[in-house]
């Protein structure tokens, strides 16, 4: 292994540390842009609650509500419109992770020179990624994409129909303020997609990573093992906030780059499900439980051993040999029915998705991450033609 790490984001993480939201804001300036999606956070009382913590602090507030579930362009040009309009000079980002990854975007966007589509690759000869962003604090009220924490994010341009991805130091928010009794009211099935796209985050550096990585194998088993066990306590009893922490704290660690470290990982998995939810505007974790165990179904076939090790460390399950076929089925087998049993979707009839689009799908994951050779980057890379093979097997 060869590789670098940072991680500048400060982590506030326990029940009842949103209370603490304004002295930490106040730390990075005097007046915020609250960015949040729907109306939940306010029918919950947490956006009262955070609107009082900054007041106290002596923080401003400009507003910038309605961020979607799949955040759209237009909506980060607009909230950065408010930015500069309200002078803000430092942003909060109160909800799941499409408002974080919305209001990250917004905060580099105030800065920007240019088109902010340009940060995100999506097939354009010149990529021109961020390199100053105003201060940004997460606060997540969903257990889910890890965006508190990491200097990622996705959004969707809703012109072209393309849902494309930015990574930068200058995103990395400064703090995030993790209270998981925010994540008390999400309602079973979100909680389900959650559980599903943070699993996904460490399965994807574990079936595609470099081989020579035991300790981060460990690390992403480990995640797995505790969304497993507790995912499914905190979508049988919303209230449980052990759980409810538990699930939280597995989805920080899935995606703060600890897990991936060394790795050189691309995600397969979520590209192509990004160009699902671009056009039929479907929950991430949702397209996640159906792209997920029939991509692992097609890469299985060129790489047993791990897909093996996975059915056995995961499902206990006994190997015959190291690159036992049946075990491989039967692990793929048990981690779908899994998500099943928290209920996920597994079929692509189940989101409302049919046959008819599949080669545009699979040229716009093509479109925005392909490889020199001109495949999606994987073990084993994928061809156009593979994507469709994936997608049609999910129908």
């Amino acid at each position: 292994m060869k590789f670098e790490f940072r991680n500048p984001t400060q982590l506030v993480f326990g029940a009842g540390s949103l209370s603490r939201l304004g002295e930490v804001v106040r730390a990075y300036g005097k007046k915020a842009l609250l960015v949040t999606g729907g109306g939940s956070i306010r029918r919950n009382g947490a956006f009262e609650r955070a609107a009082a913590s900054l007041k106290a602090a002596g923080v401003a507030i400009a507003e910038c509500p309605g961020v979607e579930p799949n955040p759209r362009l237009s909506t980060v040009v607009r909230g950065a419109g408010i930015a500069m309009s309200e002078g803000c000079d430092v942003i909060v980002a109160l909800g799941g992770g499409s408002t974080m990854d919305a209001a990250k975007v917004m905060a580099a966007a105030v800065l920007y020179e240019g088109d902010p589509w340009n940060m995100f690759a999506h097939g354009q000869e010149n990529r021109k990624l961020p390199e100053r962003a105003l201060p940004v604090v997460t606060v997540p009220t969903l257990a889910a994409t890890g965006s508190e924490m990491n200097g990622g994010a996705v959004i969707t341009n809703e012109k072209t129909t393309v849902k494309s991805f930015v990574s930068a130091g200058c995103l990395y928010p400064r703090t995030a303020v993790v209270d998981p009794e925010l994540t008390l009211s999400v309602p079973p099935d979100q909680s389900a997609f959650g559980i599903c796209d943070l699993i996904t985050h460490v399965t994807e550096s574990y079936f595609n990573g470099v081989d020579g990585t035991p300790l981060q194998d460990r690390f992403a088993e480990g995640v797995v093992l505790t969304a497993m066990e507790w995912g499914p306590r905190a979508i049988a009893d919303g209230r449980d906030i052990e759980a409810r922490a538990q699930v939280q704290w597995s989805s920080i660690v899935a995606l703060n780059g600890w897990v991936q470290i060394g790795t050189a990982s691309p995600y397969p998995v979520h590209m192509i499900e990004h160009s699902l939810s671009a056009h039929h505007d479907i929950a991430h974790g949702a397209g996640l439980a159906v792209v997920g165990p029939a991509w692992m179904r097609f890469a299985a076939r060129t790489r047993p051993g791990r897909f093996a090790q996975f059915a056995e460390r995961i499902f206990g399950l006994s190997l015959q040999r190291p690159d036992d076929a049946e075990a491989v089925a039967q692990g793929i087998d048990r981690f779908e029915a899994f998500l099943r049993s928290i209920g996920c979707p597994t079929r692509l009839s189940e989101v409302g998705i049919g046959e008819a689009l599949l080669e545009r799908y699979a040229k716009d994951t093509l479109l925005v991450a392909r490889g020199a050779d001109g495949r999606l980057p994987g073990r084993p890379p994928m061809s156009e033609t593979d994507i469709v093979e994936v997608l049609r097997s999910a129908l």
